[in-house]
Formats: C-alpha cells, structure tokens, sequence
C-alpha cells in the first residue's frame, strides 16, 4: 500500500496510526512525498520513505497497489499522481482513501467516510513520529478519518507501480 503527501509529517498527522496499524497487520506500506526531508518520522511508523522523483523516474507498469490513501489536493495538481492513482484503479480493486478539503472531480459523490480506530501501540508510535517531525503537541487522536473514493472512469497510464 501507498500514501502519497506532501511532507512525512502531514502523512504522519494524518494518518500515522492507520499506517502503524497497516504495517503490524502485515501490509508493506511505502509513504511517497512531494518534499525530500527526515524519514526518521516515518520509520518510527515502520513505512519505507520515498520521494516523488524516485517513485515517478521509471515508467514501466509493476504489480497492482492493493490501496492507496492521499491528500486531495496532490491528486488535482500533479498529472503524475493521477496517472498512478489511474493506473493502480485501472490495474484492481485498489481502495483509495482521500483526506483534504478539495475533492476531486474524477470520483463520484463526495466520498464517504471511513474511519481507523487507532491501537493504543499506533497512538505511542505516531506520538513518537509526531515529536520527531517537530509536531510536538499535536493531538493524537483515537480515530483518524479518511474519504473513500472511486474513480468514475480510470484510464490506464504509463506509470511506475513497481518503485512505489
């Protein structure tokens, strides 16, 4: 699985304990950000860090992402995390979940929610993965929420899955 966000400390602030829980229920879970910083943030959690230059250089179609969860607002800018989010719908069944204030016009309604009540570890770790990103006091709540999207028409795009 995939999240895709602008800086490892809003992936963290916005979903750390999902992915914490994601990466002790087994699932390899990769945190792909458009600012190249500290991945200690994001180790804290277990996910491997990785840059959009990196994820985006290599066009050639791997194995289908199983989920993907992002900010909005990088799925509407940047053609690249269309074409990825395109290809993996295309691909499978990929659950996509969205956080942010714009939706985006490629998915039907207006997403519904969904919501991962966070183990009392995923609480400690992203607490931890918080302090580390200089979010110290930023609330860990029990819950975090996301929208579910589907894509009304997936297009299939040249697109790197398998560096993801």
């Amino acid at each position: 699985m995939t999240t895709i966000a602008p800086s490892a400390a809003e992936a963290v602030q916005h979903a750390g304990g999902w992915l914490f829980d994601q990466v002790m229920a087994g699932w390899d879970v990769t945190v792909v950000t458009a600012e190249v910083g500290d991945p200690r943030p994001l180790e804290i959690l277990g996910v491997r860090a990785r840059d959009f230059d990196s994820v985006f250089a290599a066009p050639v179609l791997g194995p289908c992402l199983q989920a993907i969860a992002l900010r909005t607002d990088l799925y509407h800018d940047d053609e690249r995390v269309r074409r990825l989010v395109q290809a993996a719908a295309e691909a499978g069944r990929a659950e996509i979940r969205l956080w942010g204030e714009v939706w985006p016009a490629d998915f039907d309604g207006s997403g519904d929610p969904v919501s991962h009540r966070l183990s009392l570890a995923a609480r400690a770790f992203k607490a931890q993965a918080l302090a580390a990103a200089d979010l110290r006091g930023a609330p860990t709540e029990e819950t975090e929420v996301f929208r579910r999207g589907e894509l009304r028409r997936p297009r299939l795009a040249a697109v790197s899955l398998q560096n993801v």
